[in-house]
């Protein structure tokens, strides 16, 4: 019955919601979508994006590194997926020496590729539905233990959709053997860095190119020598033609997390609360770590893709909140609740047990986000972790170790340490009582960081001695955390709404919302699962009287290109290029004038995760990889409006000129077969 009541809500989203892009769709299930993607321009069928009975549009996308997509290319494994998806594995290789972050990368020849120690890539076998056999009694367990039986490197997880009126399994192949290709310098990768991130018009060329090797019999592997490049059942077709203002757009990626359902009570929480809250406490720590690059270039470094990674949210929540009140969020969220009230008194119970659930598990949610953003920021508490670890040798224990200091420096940790100390001291009501006797002891949080950091021996790797750890002063640090850890607990899940105690209600929820609502396009929110998102390129209006085109060229990055300034100082390979027209078979008559394509936005509902995903035209074919949002649209993981939001997407004939003009790596274009 439950599986009925779904399939015909997503009949009904079809029949009357098409006129928009809104949705992120399970592509099993994407024949109750393909009347309208028909309808929009698109040419193939569903079998096309989907089928476990012949090779399809899904053997050619990839789960990049556990939280990226990315897409093959060439029947050589062969993978494209952003700069910033790749980047803590660029990172990772990189040192003062060798700086590919700032130099970039590009092998001349297979032989030249880069091992990358740690990095996975995730291709869907199949998925199917498993909610009959979970309500028989079966449990996840068995059923991911009976998949991952099935083949080599498999992996399963069983998630649910609709807050668990449906459960679904997925299969994947896990390839561990990935090798860098090639990487643009970071300021054509990380153009603007976080001044342009979340921004339109853009002009970053947001990609990097890795293989995917496995071994005789192209089953996954561990790196050896001896691996082959992995040869696809499928790849993406590469299209050169370009795009117009109107053209159908597909994604196909693995979006991460969307919260379409929640009521008034978690929009106001959010937009209240836990963003303001965490943009100012990230906005100290990209303050510390910033100073600190500006005065060392080896630190710019080995704090590259820590700063990348804390500013990418610090920047997203700011233009969430925007969002969210331009779109007048909550509002729109209490008028629908009174409607569904009106509409099914007998029902309104659940708005009424929703709303008790929140308040009930508020101030253990805020100490939980707290907690991540502060007091789990301070980096010296992993080597006791390390050194504690049950599952390491001693020998694997130095290994773990040398790696952390490789990209440490004990005096941003103290500054970091400092800071989040104090914030937490004030704002957190789950303090434990060891560490309050800490801050006591030495006058305060930031004493007590202080004299944490001028007596501890592990500030580098020399102090790092097993046999002492255990009477270092930042053992006692760690043991003081563990209770506050312990209680945050119950509270630790990505999503306010996700908690146990406030989810069994949502449940119920959704499933009468689904009944009721016969007009809305009801999707499962985004849980890092293959999903299709269709829609169209185009402008869009940022603010009365100011309407930005859909497409951006080479024009504009020159326009900023300073060289005083590292995140716009373009390479000298580029400056000649444009300065004489030296764009070979990628320049184009744009608007009046002869330049390269850069980027386009366009109107398919992302969210992270979808980074690196697959842009294809009507004929699914390649024509860009998706990279961000524009700022107001990142409230789309709450509400998304097809007239505001844009996904922002690098033009694939950027790709291909720099590969070719900058990388001087024609191989690479003569592989994908262009």
């Amino acid at each position: 019955m439950k599986r009925t009541l779904l399939i015909i809500a997503l009949l009904f989203a079809t029949t009357f919601s098409a006129f928009a892009d809104k949705g992120m769709w399970l592509p099993s299930l994407i024949s109750s979508r393909i009347k309208d993607m028909k309808s929009k321009g698109f040419k193939l069928s569903a079998e096309d994006i989907y089928s476990i009975n012949q090779a399809s549009l899904k053997d050619a996308v990839v789960l990049f590194d556990g939280g990226c997509t990315g897409e093959i290319v060439s029947e050589k494994g062969l993978l494209l997926t952003n700069h910033h998806c790749g980047y803590d594995a660029i990172q990772a290789l990189s040192s003062v020496e060798n700086d590919y972050l700032t130099n970039g990368y590009w092998a001349q020849s297979i032989a030249e590729e880069l091992p990358c120690r740690g990095l996975k890539v995730d291709i869907l076998v199949r998925m199917e539905e498993v909610t009959d056999r979970l309500a028989a009694g079966e449990t996840k367990a068995d059923i991911i233990a009976k998949a991952e039986a099935e083949g080599v490197g498999y992996r399963a997880t069983v998630e649910s959709m609709y807050y668990g009126n449906i459960a679904y399994l997925f299969i994947y192949r896990q390839y561990s053997d990935v090798r860098l290709v090639g990487t643009p310098p970071t300021t054509i990768g990380k153009f603007g860095a976080d001044n342009d991130n979340w921004i339109w018009p853009r002009h970053t060329g947001d990609f990097s190119v890795f293989r995917i090797y496995a071994n005789e019999n192209n089953e996954p592997a561990e790196y050896s020598p001896a691996n082959k490049p992995y040869k696809p059942a499928r790849h993406f077709k590469i299209s050169t033609e370009g795009i117009n203002e109107g053209d159908f757009t597909m994604i196909y990626g693995f979006p991460g997390n969307t919260q379409e359902y929640i009521t008034s009570d978690a929009v106001e929480y959010i937009a209240e609360t836990s963003d303001p809250t965490k943009i100012a406490l990230r906005t100290q720590r990209l303050d510390i770590i910033g100073a600190a690059q500006a005065q060392s270039p080896a630190v710019r470094i080995q704090y590259a893709a820590k700063h990348a990674n804390i500013a990418n949210a610090w920047k997203k929540w700011q233009g969430e909140v925007k969002g969210i009140n331009r779109l007048g969020t909550y509002s729109k969220k209490v008028a629908y609740e009174e409607r569904f009230r009106k509409e099914n008194p007998e029902k309104a119970y659940l708005l009424d047990s929703l709303a008790a659930a929140y308040e009930r598990n508020r101030e253990g949610y805020f100490n939980y986000e707290l907690y991540t953003e502060t007091l789990r920021g301070i980096e010296l508490q992993q080597v006791v972790n390390i050194a504690r670890s049950t599952r390491l040798s001693d020998e694997q224990k130095m290994a773990a170790a040398e790696l952390f200091y490789k990209d440490f420096v004990v005096a941003v940790d103290r500054d970091l340490a400092k800071a989040m100390l104090k914030a937490y001291a004030e704002m957190g009501t789950f303090i434990s009582a060891e560490l309050k006797a800490l801050f006591e002891a030495h006058g305060g949080a930031e004493g007590y960081a202080e004299w944490l950091y001028d007596n501890t021996k592990l500030g580098t790797i020399e102090g790092f001695d097993l046999a002492t750890i255990e009477s270092d002063p930042v053992a006692a640090f760690v043991d003081a955390v563990a209770p506050i850890q312990q209680r945050i607990r119950p509270y630790t899940y990505r999503n306010f709404s996700n908690i146990p105690d406030i989810e069994r209600w949502f449940r119920p929820y959704v499933k009468a919302l689904m009944e009721w609502d016969k007009k809305r396009a009801f999707f499962p929110d985004a849980n890092l699962t293959l999903r299709v998102a269709y829609g169209k390129v185009a402008g869009y209006e940022y603010a009365d009287g100011e309407y930005h085109l859909p497409q951006t060229t080479l024009e504009g990055i020159i326009a900023k290109d300073n060289p005083d300034i590292y995140d716009y100082n373009v390479p000298q390979s580029l400056r000649d290029a444009y300065a004489k027209k030296d764009y070979g078979r990628w320049g184009v008559e744009l608007n009046g004038k002869y330049t390269v394509p850069v980027c386009f936005i366009a109107t398919n509902h992302t969210t992270g995760g979808n980074s690196g995903s697959p842009v294809l035209n009507k004929y699914g074919e390649l024509v860009g990889i998706n990279f961000d949002r524009t700022w107001l649209s990142t409230m789309s993981d709450i509400e998304f409006d097809e007239t505001l939001c844009r996904n922002i997407i690098c033009d694939i004939r950027y790709v291909l000129f720099v590969i070719d003009k900058v990388g001087g790596a024609k191989w690479i274009i003569e592989e994908m077969g262009v």
